[in-house]
């Protein structure tokens, strides 16, 4: 009972997180905030399917599309070049490829029947990762 309850005292935190990273100026540091938020968010659907709470599963991976989403945002929002300027560009593309791992790991972890759980939050980073790394490697089209 008492896990149940410090979980749930939880999740209200990681949307907290992720006023903070909306309430940063610097648009590379909120792209920072954002995945780190998300990183957190992934530690606590881990936490929440160990203890069966499959509610809190699904919004823990709504989390983590939202803060992957608010990063790609802030990214954009510089106005920069991503060949030109690469510092956050680079650091978001290796963030979401990290959380890809660990979102897969996390999914080999869950029993079959439960897998579906964050196949839409996997496919969302997975697109924000090939948008970065497009990016990087491309450039802006003129």
């Amino acid at each position: 009972m008492l896990l149940a309850l410090g979980f749930a005292a939880t999740c209200p935190l990681l949307h907290a997180d992720l006023k903070a990273a909306l309430a940063e100026h610097d648009l590379g540091k909120r792209s920072k905030l954002a995945l780190d938020n998300a990183n957190a968010a992934l530690k606590a659907a881990r936490e929440a399917y160990q203890k069966g709470d499959s509610a809190a599963v699904a919004e823990a991976a709504a989390e983590i599309e939202e803060s992957v989403e608010l990063a790609r945002d802030s990214l954009e929002s510089t106005g920069k070049n991503p060949r030109k300027s690469p510092r956050w560009f680079k650091h978001a593309e290796i963030e979401t490829r990290d959380l890809l791992k660990k979102l897969e790991t996390l999914q080999h972890d869950f029993g079959f029947e439960d897998r579906p759980a964050l196949d839409k939050a996997k496919a969302h980073v997975q697109r924000v990762h090939d948008d970065l790394l497009t990016g990087l490697m491309e450039g802006k089209s003129k």
